[in-house]
């Protein structure tokens, strides 16, 4: 008699191993440039300002969307695990290096003096340190990632 690791309600109906919901944080949290970016689109008239608010510099309004992409991939990469096993394996990875690369690059600026304006982006930089430390080292994410736990 095998034991389960997990409780049956922690299995969706095709049988994967359900990501926890601090996951589905973590990538939006990442992709936070591409939601600002559609809520400037949607508000069309203080679209320019609502980004000049949040990146005052267009260098790093583009950093930003560049580090967004692994995430923004990771959410439409979730319904594929199945399809795609060695890709969704290997995600987890490359959204912990994009999380790796934005706080090696918001130190940089933190160094610089860059955004002593606001205390928002140490309080990003510190969610962003949390979110790197969750997704490496809590076993349940680890599991979802492995085939043997999105076979349905």
């Amino acid at each position: 008699m095998t034991m389960l690791k997990y409780l049956p309600d922690d299995y969706d109906a095709k049988g994967q191993l359900r990501l926890p919901l601090l996951f589905w944080l973590i990538l939006l949290l990442q992709a936070r440039t591409w939601l600002l970016l559609l809520m400037a689109g949607a508000s069309r008239q203080q679209g320019n300002d609502l980004l000049a608010l949040f990146y005052p510099d267009r260098q790093s309004f583009w950093l930003g969307l560049l580090l967004g992409v692994p995430a923004a991939l990771g959410l439409l990469l979730t319904g594929y695990r199945q399809r795609w096993p060695r890709l969704w394996q290997a995600w987890r990875g490359v959204l912990s290096l994009a999380l790796l690369i934005n706080l090696i690059w918001q130190g940089a600026q933190l160094a610089q003096g860059d955004l002593q304006a606001s205390p928002l982006p140490l309080l990003l930089s510190l969610f962003d340190l949390l979110a790197l430390i969750w997704l490496q080292l809590n076993a349940r994410l680890r599991d979802c990632f492995l085939p043997e736990h999105n076979q349905g």
